[in-house]
């Protein structure tokens, strides 16, 4: 059959959906853009009410097509109901159930299935532990990163995510086959290594060994790699700070932390129920500055959170002018389904609306103030990938971003340039001997 694959949401979704494609292809079938598909595979996300509503369209339209349609992600877990209402004869995979593709695939392919009418049964196939997560094929959207999933699942009890209901409570996977998954990838021909999880920082909770000692490990794998630390929240970041920051003394590992602060009022981060305060945060961030110099901060911030006033909200403006995160995925509060902060009273969508605008605005100009810093810096710099448009795509130890636009370099090496320009994407430099 010839069979395509759409992902949506984090970085271990996108794993999830090489993983797919790889079975999908060693079972014979063809991958082939959606106008020429037989069986759309919609790899979802739910975290987002923007990103559910433009998922169920598709799901609809697909089934007014009349093309066969497996929904896979987090969406099953959560919002099965709404999957079939949309179209009562999509196939359903579950959360933890990627290895089991071909089994949906083969069922639909089969004859017997194919003949019947549209009122046929769909077919519903769900785990309860993760399956097939790590040392499987894979087929990658860059051939030059692996992207390592280190555990399933969260321990948070965050009043606005939904993400804990979906993926479930954390369960780490066991160190040795986390090794053995990144030695595959980097004999592979992969030279950067993303460590991807619902929140990193948490990895080994459940069993003993922890991120930091999981890092040491990695690192120690023979060859020329980077690895990229995902996500980790500040609470979970906390008890082990000390045996993180030396960790991170590593060369291999990016000096980039992504932890999402989400406001910068203790009173809204209660209501959150996020399980540290604006200053514990903060601690975290002002350790690594103190530890590395250039070190590079992504963070998430939700606006207009319930309760949030503008007091809570000119805390977070302020903080975003103090800390300058490089990088702030702003998210408007909408509420989602089995979550504490459904039963909140929502704030004023266009007051929501404006404050998103304006710290958007504040984040820009911290954006650019970054950027403008950087011209005329001279240093190391490692090959991560081709560029989209032209040259060579390369990342500084704190893994900004810098286009190389002539360059007889390769992915995997290492070179000295100088960054003489700035788009609002990345930096341009030129190579110096």
């Amino acid at each position: 059959m010839k069979v395509h694959v759409s992902t949506f949401g984090c970085s271990a979704n996108q794993a999830s959906a090489e993983v797919m494609m790889a079975a999908i292809r060693d079972q014979g079938h063809e991958l082939v853009p959606e106008e020429h598909a037989d069986v759309v595979v919609l790899n979802t996300c739910t975290v987002k009410y923007t990103t559910e509503q433009k998922i169920l369209y598709k799901i609809r339209e697909l089934g007014i097509k009349g093309i066969e349609l497996v929904v896979s992600g987090c969406m099953p877990e959560v919002q099965l109901e709404d999957i079939i209402r949309s179209n009562p004869n999509a196939h359903v995979l579950g959360v933890n159930s990627i290895s089991r593709i071909g089994e949906v695939l083969n069922s639909i392919a089969s004859p017997d299935i194919r003949s019947q009418s549209t009122s046929r049964q769909a077919l519903h196939v769900f785990s309860h532990e993760p399956e097939g997560f790590i040392n499987v094929p894979r087929l990658r959207f860059n051939p030059n990163i692996h992207i390592c999933q280190l555990s399933q699942g969260c321990n948070n009890t965050c009043s606005y995510c939904i993400v804990r209901s979906a993926r479930g409570p954390l369960r780490s996977f066991h160190p040795d086959p986390i090794v053995k998954d990144i030695e595959q990838g980097i004999n592979e021909g992969c030279r950067e290594i993303w460590l991807t999880s619902q929140d990193n920082a948490q990895y080994g909770m459940d069993t003993g060994l922890r991120l930091p000692q999981l890092l040491e490990r990695i690192c120690a794998i023979p060859g020329d790699f980077k690895v990229r630390v995902g996500m980790m929240n500040p609470f979970s970041a906390l008890p082990i700070l000390e045996e993180l920051l030396d960790a991170f003394e590593n060369s291999k590992i990016y000096k980039l932390v992504h932890l999402p602060v989400q406001s910068a009022s203790n009173d809204v981060l209660k209501r959150m129920n996020r399980f540290h305060s604006i200053e514990e945060a903060n601690l975290v961030i002002n350790s690594f500055r103190d530890r590395f110099d250039d070190l590079t901060l992504f963070t998430d911030i939700i606006v207009g959170f319930p309760g949030e006033k503008d007091v809570d909200f000119l805390k977070t403006i302020k903080w975003v002018r103090d800390y300058m995160p490089e990088k702030v995925n702003i998210s408007r509060y909408t509420p989602r389904p089995h979550t504490k902060a459904l039963e909140y009273r929502n704030i004023d969508s266009r007051i929501v609306a404006q404050r998103s605008n304006e710290l958007h605005d504040v984040c820009e100009k911290v954006k650019v103030s970054v950027r403008n810093s950087m011209i005329g810096w001279q240093g190391r710099v490692f090959i991560s990938k081709e560029a989209k448009l032209k040259g060579l795509m390369a990342r500084t130890a704190s893994y900004k971003p810098v286009v190389i636009p002539e360059s007889s370099a390769v992915p995997g090496s290492s070179c000295d340039v100088e960054i003489f320009d700035a788009t609002p994407g990345y930096f341009l430099g030129r190579v110096i001997i």
